[in-house]
C-alpha cells in the first residue's frame, strides 16, 4: 500500500516569461504636452502611481531643485 503526502502548493519553476514580468519600469502619463503622472509598472501590472511634483518624481524625471546647481548649469 503506498501512501501520498501532500506538503502544500509546489513552487513553480520561474521561467523566462515570469522574469520578464517581475521588471520594474516607468512610464510617464502625458496630457495637453504635461507629465501629469509617472505610473511605475511591473511587467504588465501597474504598481503605483507617482506624481511628477514628489521628490520622487521630479528624481525619475531628472529634475533639481537646488538653485545653484541650476545657476551654474545656465553659465
Amino acid at each position: 500500500m503506498s501512501e501520498n503526502i501532500n506538503t502544500g502548493p509546489a513552487e513553480p519553476q520561474k521561467g523566462a516569461a515570469e522574469a520578464h514580468q517581475e521588471e520594474v519600469s516607468y512610464h510617464a502619463v502625458e496630457k495637453d504636452g504635461k507629465i501629469t503622472a509617472i505610473w511605475e509598472m511591473r511587467g504588465r501590472k501597474h504598481v503605483r502611481t507617482i506624481d511628477p511634483r514628489s521628490a520622487e518624481g521630479r528624481h525619475l524625471l531628472g529634475h533639481t531643485d537646488n538653485q545653484e546647481t541650476a545657476h551654474s548649469a545656465q553659465a
